[in-house]
């Protein structure tokens, strides 16, 4: 670059570090071209602690350069902080991108996995195009990011691309900044990138196209294994009901809803209904699945959502999925590669190990999953973006908290739908899905998330949050994590926290916390929470009264259990009597549960809203076995008239005394509709407007109490969205701030940000 400019003009060179999401998203060509722009002389390259670059040239040019930097940075980029500070001349004659370095701290962050953009779907499908039929075609602009990379600077040898050495034409376009291309890691074509390899269940190739073979596999009905991003799916015909029983019955999910993959936006409206915020959703960069409301005449199978009004859909994000929607089908299942409950299949030959029972057929490639990570799920409520799963597309971008420089905090989670949480500064890295760490392979996959995650962001934890819950193996797992400091935090403690850090809020609010169940600190189970509190401490002022559970988890399991508990302890002999008529079937089973119950043997109190649900689903035979988490509850919010409607009908009573809310009168007045056969309709209804009756009414006493006017929403239940959206009109129109969860999860899946910011709050008063 030439030096220009009036020569009386003052010349000045900055040096300028950006951090953030900067890596990987193609800064360093923006900032080349937009210092071609200006002539500018100097250099740009990716460190440890961000991209850094030199600015030499006239002092207006240098200032307007500055400001592009930040306020016209590429789609993908999210610029945390941008610092300069004005250095000695070099007399440069050009711009130049150099080698990357690492710097002793990383600050940089990895983005995560990004959905194929526009052009780069353009030149799969392009005949002309070397790119041609690609599986694995990406840019600066979309593709894998947080699944491969091993380390920082996000460069390609740290990253499972360094298998695949370039191309001469990849090369070009590695190298040259003006390409689109220019230093996209996974860059790669047919001639040097990874291959798809289609095999059976005993790992021999299948010979022919590929493409055509897994259209014949999944014709037949067969169930195919698919290689995504960041792990395994298992796929079949969406229309296939028979496909989709056989996969149910290899996979041990009996009812649990699976998610499908539409070919695109015209296919999704042929089956469900999709607002503009949905639309947005499922075509934005993360595409997340989105919980979306099924059309009655939509004409799919009942064994895709079993007792669901609504559909699980994500449309195609990766050039292979693509790819395969090229053929006959317009749906297909994607349900994620593992067995129940464990962990996301994302190795080759841990799939032919562990997936043979399930999978027919295999379509593997030969690029390593670094990371595991699972799709994202997330609904709209209320024209709201609830995240009912983060992982894919939002991993590992932080959260920012309002907290204090200190040390590494680790939150390590809850034990159902874990993830876990590094505290570093004031930004709070919450990990992908983990799941359930009820097995040897759920602890494994916590471990060595963890320690990936450490190596990306470069930390390790000195202070760690866990659960109080004596038995949880999260809590156990927390006393094997070498640290200075540990403290024990209550579930639903965490959950107020957990809310008031994704709001950016440091100051006192009243929690209202609805789950299944949480450990409480006088040894039962606790659910059904309103709470005072902040980061340090908390007050129960209000929860719903305890019923035992006849043989605690059975009874998770076995809602009608629950239901025979509160019939016997709010109706007495009566409700012994109703038991007796409505739980007939269960035989002698019902006499020895009537017998626990009575005796207090084997039977926990617990006061969670989830089992109150799961209570009054059983009563009105909505679901009285539950075979995934929530099933009951969720059947019965599918019975619930729109929220305008309704509203309109008048909750049942309660009484609230001396911190309790007594729901023995609603309880009485649910059995008499039944009795009188109301429609469960109308019943499911008026308890939903019964539970929000209970929140109002005990926000509104803490309210007087305590002076407080923020309201924070978290737990599980406000996914429900009947709830959710009828108890933000009804509190904002009380005058209270509503605060609900925004980036993530209102379920156990944010829980370990609420350890990590109540952890670091408790370190600082005892430091």
């Amino acid at each position: 670059m030439v030096k220009t400019g009036d020569p009386g003009e003052k010349r000045v060179r900055y040096e300028i570090t950006i951090k953030g999401t900067v890596q990987g998203v193609g800064f360093r060509p923006f900032v080349y071209n937009l210092a071609h722009a200006y002539k500018i002389a100097g250099t740009v390259l990716n460190a440890g602690k961000g991209v850094v670059i030199e600015a030499e040239g006239p002092e207006p040019s240098v200032r307007c350069f500055l400001n592009d930097l930040q306020t016209r940075p590429p789609r993908l980029a999210n610029i945390t902080s941008c610092t300069w500070e004005e250095v000695e001349l070099k007399g440069d004659d050009k711009f130049e991108i150099v080698q990357s370095v690492a710097g002793a701290e990383v600050e940089a962050l990895v983005p995560p996995d990004v959905a194929l953009c526009r052009d780069c779907a353009r030149e799969t499908f392009d005949p002309q195009d070397r790119h041609y039929q690609y599986p694995f075609t990406n840019c600066t602009n979309c593709g894998p990011r947080f699944t491969i990379v091993k380390d920082l600077p996000y460069d390609r040898p740290k990253t499972s691309m360094a298998e695949f050495p370039m191309c001469p034409d990849c090369a070009r376009e590695y190298h040259d900044p003006g390409d689109r291309r220019f230093h996209a890691q996974p860059v790669a074509c047919p001639v040097c990138g990874p291959e798809v390899t289609l095999v059976d269940d005993r790992g021999r190739p299948v010979d022919g196209d590929w493409r055509e073979q897994c259209w014949q596999i999944l014709g037949q009905g067969k169930i195919l294994a698919i290689k995504s991003l960041g792990g395994f799916h298992l796929a079949c015909d969406a229309h296939n009901a028979e496909a989709l029983r056989l996969l149910r019955q290899r996979k041990g999910r009996d009812a649990k809803p699976f998610a499908v993959m539409c070919r695109d936006l015209e296919t999704v409206r042929r089956y469900c209904y999709v607002n503009d915020q949905e639309e947005e959703l499922l075509t934005s960069p993360q595409a997340p699945i989105v919980v979306l409301r099924r059309r009655a005449q939509g004409d799919l199978p009942k064994e895709l959502a079993p007792g669901l009004g609504t559909l699980g859909v994500m449309i195609p994000y990766t050039p292979l999925h693509f790819l395969i929607f090229g053929g006959p089908f317009d749906m297909l299942v994607m349900t994620s590669g593992n067995y129940s409950e464990l962990p996301l299949v994302k190795d080759n030959e841990a799939a032919l190990d562990e997936l043979s029972g399930i999978a027919d057929y295999f379509l593997m490639h030969n690029r390593r999953i670094v990371n595991r990570c699972d799709d994202s799920l997330a609904a709209v409520f209320d024209g709201e973006v609830q995240l009912l799963r983060r992982s894919r597309g939002y991993v590992p971008r932080p959260v920012f908290v309002p907290v204090q420089a200190g040390p590494v905090v680790l939150g390590i989670g809850g034990e159902m739908k874990n993830t876990f949480c590094l505290l570093k500064k004031d930004q709070a890295f919450v990990s992908q899905h983990i799941g359930e760490l009820d097995s040897i392979e759920g602890e494994e996959n916590l471990f060595s998330s963890l320690l990936n995650f450490q190596r990306l962001i470069d930390v390790e934890p000195e202070i760690v949050g866990y659960d109080m819950h004596p038995n949880y193996r999260s809590s156990r797992l927390a006393e094997r994590v070498p640290a200075r400091a540990r403290f024990e935090v209550q579930h639903h403690h965490a959950h107020l926290a957990s809310c008031l850090a994704d709001n950016g809020v440091d100051e006192p609010a009243i929690g209202v916390i609805l789950d299944g169940t949480g450990y409480g600190t006088d040894g039962n189970l606790w659910g059904f929470e309103i709470l005072t509190g902040d980061y340090e401490d908390f007050t129960r002022h209000w929860h719903l009264d305890y019923v035992p559970l006849p043989g605690g988890e059975q009874s998770v399991r076995q809602p009608w259990r629950t239901a025979v508990s509160y019939l016997q302890t709010y109706l007495g002999d009566q409700g012994t009597d109703v038991a007796r008529r409505l739980f007939a079937a269960q035989g002698r089973e019902l006499d020895i549960v009537q017998q626990l119950i009575k005796r207090r043997f084997n039977s926990p109190l617990s006061c969670g809203c989830g089992r109150f649900f799961d209570g009054v689903s059983a009563l009105l035979d909505v679901c009285r076995r539950s075979t995934y988490e929530g099933q009951a509850a969720i059947e019965l919010g599918e019975l619930v008239l729109e929220v305008d409607e309704g509203c309109q009908l008048p909750p049942y009573e309660f009484t609230l005394k001396d911190g309790v809310i007594d729901p023995g009168p609603t309880i009485a007045a649910v059995v008499e509709d039944i009795t009188r056969g109301v429609d469960k309709a109308v019943i499911a209804t008026r308890f939903h407007n019964t539970v929000l009756a209970m929140v109002r009414a005990g926000v509104r006493a803490v309210a007087e109490a305590t002076g407080i006017r923020t309201v924070a929403l978290s737990g599980g239940t406000w996914q429900n969205r009947y709830l959710f959206t009828a108890a933000r009109k009804i509190l904002s129109r009380d005058g209270f701030t509503v605060l609900h969860h925004r980036q993530v999860p209102a379920n156990d899946g944010g829980l370990c940000l609420g350890q990590a910011v109540i952890a670091h709050r408790r370190w600082e008063r005892c430091a």
